[in-house]
């Protein structure tokens, strides 16, 4: 099987029980035998939430360490190479599709590296289905 995209939608349904559902729950145990990847904008975008939910009293310090140590777990890699095509094919596929620079990273990291992409922004499945990537279903 190809790597599997995972978004910072489908991963923060994993942190916050509100946020949980099916779709996150299959995604992670897709990851049970297969690999994630991630461009390098991931852990950024979600040490983000995990701060933003702090200071909003959504989520204590002690459950960001536990999330972050479970993240840091599962079978994911950051692609070191994202950086470089943020210039390029990234800031093409935000223009063409009209999605934040963000989200075409990993639309750009699921073209360039054949993956599956797993996502539950509207926007982002819908570039993906106009260009071919293979998502996986909600």
């Amino acid at each position: 099987m190809n790597e599997l995209v995972v978004d910072c939608s489908v991963t923060m349904a994993w942190c916050f029980e509100d946020e949980r559902n099916t779709y996150a729950d299959a995604v992670l145990s897709i990851l049970d035998n297969s690999e994630g990847l991630v461009p390098s904008i991931w852990p950024l975008e979600v040490a983000n939430v995990l701060a933003l939910s702090e200071r909003a009293g959504r989520l204590d310090v002690s459950r960001s360490a536990w999330f972050i140590r479970f993240l840091n777990d599962l079978p994911i890699r950051v692609d070191d190479r994202s950086s470089f095509h943020a210039f390029g094919e990234t800031l093409a596929l935000a223009r063409a599709h009209d999605l934040t620079v963000y989200d075409a990273s990993y639309l750009e990291v699921a073209i360039r590296g054949g993956g599956l992409l797993a996502t539950q922004d509207k926007a982002l499945k819908n570039a993906a289905v106009k260009l071919g990537v293979a998502f996986t279903a909600s």
